[in-house]
């Protein structure tokens, strides 16, 4: 029974946490922000988390930045297609920035994403291994293959 609530719970902490986060980041660089964006940072954060959840030694730190930023670009075009476009709530408009798609999301953003995503990976493991006893993390930088062919930690 108390196990059900563990799968309830941790992911209502995670989501909750990376919710408040980004939430507050927003007001304090942008001076506002939207409840849509808690859901947004808060889903992104918990995703960005089970990159590494389960077999550690598959992604290297580089690949799971790449991934974070990508996930987190989703999680800001579906927010913004639904509440900016199909909601004209107008949170925020990208159309100006280059590269950007229905003023949605851009390309400077997800490389400034790819940056922050570090952040997302060392605190979203900290909390799983000091709240839910998880494994103690390991980095591994980047893979480097062997003469073998086969991958080598490489940090």
């Amino acid at each position: 029974m108390m196990s059900r609530y563990k799968l309830i719970l941790r992911p209502l902490f995670l989501i909750g946490t990376g919710g408040m986060i980004y939430y507050n980041f927003e007001i304090i660089v942008r001076g506002y922000s939207h409840i849509s964006m808690f859901l947004c940072g808060g889903l992104s954060f918990y995703s960005i988390g089970l990159l590494n959840e389960g077999n550690r030694e598959n992604l290297s730190f580089l690949l799971q930045m790449f991934l974070g930023s990508l996930i987190i670009t989703f999680y800001e075009l579906i927010t913004g297609l639904l509440v900016n476009l199909h909601l004209h709530l107008n949170v925020w408009d990208y159309s100006r920035m280059p590269f950007n798609y229905k003023g949605q999301v851009c390309l400077p953003f997800t490389i400034l994403w790819f940056f922050l995503t570090p952040l997302c990976i060392l605190f979203d493991d900290a909390i799983r291994f000091t709240l839910f006893n998880r494994k103690k993390p390991v980095y591994v930088f980047r893979k480097r293959k062997t003469q073998t062919g086969k991958s080598r930690k490489q940090l």
